[in-house]
């Protein structure tokens, strides 16, 4: 069998047990996860769907950790799917591990402030569900990638921003994020290019500063883990320093990972290669485990 050798440079601002860069790193067999597709919300004639990924033998009086991926696509386009073999690691781990749709321009028309909507539904939908999912309400993690990275990030930090008619005595707000390349500040300033900060806040019509999430860090933000590229030129690889910076003066866990010379997306397999991925998810699964969300060393770690 064919191992892939994880070989890394490593930056972690907060202490945690990160990944040995020796270590040999293998996607395992995936058995017994079973998956169900729910709808969580309906908005403007249009059915979101969740995709979740149960672990083997799961029962709706269990009361598992869960965590819900949003997709990336520049608030334009993408595809849950872009999540899948996170999930169905995750699930075989332990979790509830779920892919939200959510609206887009390209789908639906709509402008960023939908996104996050969407992503707070799904939150308070998840949780509002936790008894009949079997999931711990307390045990909820927002992830994501590029733009689902920044809407995952909005639920821990923007304020505001419910869609009408839900029930917001259920929180939004998740009790983890893990944000892969994610925008975490979306005014003109976060780009470092006054072409593309210009055009990102005409994207996000009116609400670029409202929707940022480096500028609504408090504390009591939720535990974060961002896994980040050092030659990002999507997302500048320094907003995940400044959000970092924030959380930390705030008095709250986050952790960067820093990968040098990696682009944006570079955790895709399709993009980035077998061992980003694996790389990616062995932190993830480490940082999960850190907050009692699993048990034991990621099973991906052959040696």
């Amino acid at each position: 069998m064919r191992f892939l050798v994880l070989s890394l440079v490593l930056a972690v601002t907060c202490p945690m047990a990160a990944v040995s860069a020796d270590a040999a790193l293998e996607f395992p067999e995936i058995r017994g996860v079973t998956r169900e597709t729910r709808t969580y919300k309906k908005v403007g004639g249009t059915n979101l769907a969740m995709t979740i990924c149960f672990p083997p033998g799961h029962a709706d009086t269990d009361k598992r950790p869960a965590i819900v991926f949003f997709f990336g696509g520049g608030w334009t386009s993408g595809t849950p799917t872009q999540f899948e073999r996170q999930c169905e690691y995750l699930a075989s781990r332990g979790m509830v591990a779920m892919m939200a749709d959510y609206r887009v321009k390209s789908r639906h028309g709509v402008a960023p402030d939908a996104c996050v909507m969407d992503a707070k539904s799904a939150i308070r939908w998840t949780r509002a569900n936790a008894a009949h999912l079997g999931i711990d309400p307390n045990r909820i993690v927002a992830a994501g990638g590029s733009a689902g990275g920044h809407i995952a990030a909005a639920t821990g930090t923007v304020e505001g921003y419910d869609e009408k008619g839900e029930d917001t005595a259920v929180s939004s707000v998740p009790n983890a994020m893990v944000l892969f390349n994610p925008a975490l500040n979306t005014t003109a300033a976060g780009w470092g290019d006054d072409k593309r900060g210009a055009g990102l806040v005409a994207r996000f019509a009116g609400h670029a500063e409202e929707l940022s999430p480096v500028h609504h860090v408090k504390k009591g933000v939720p535990p974060t883990l961002i896994l980040h590229g050092t030659a990002d030129a999507t997302v500048p690889f320094a907003q995940a320093e400044a959000f970092t910076e924030a959380m930390h003066t705030a008095g709250n866990r986050c952790e960067v990972i820093r990968y040098e010379g990696q682009g944006h997306g570079f955790f895709n397999a399709s993009k980035g290669g077998e061992k980003n991925f694996l790389a990616t998810l062995a932190e993830a699964d480490t940082f999960l485990a850190s907050l009692g969300y699993l048990k034991g060393q990621p099973t991906i770690v052959a040696d």
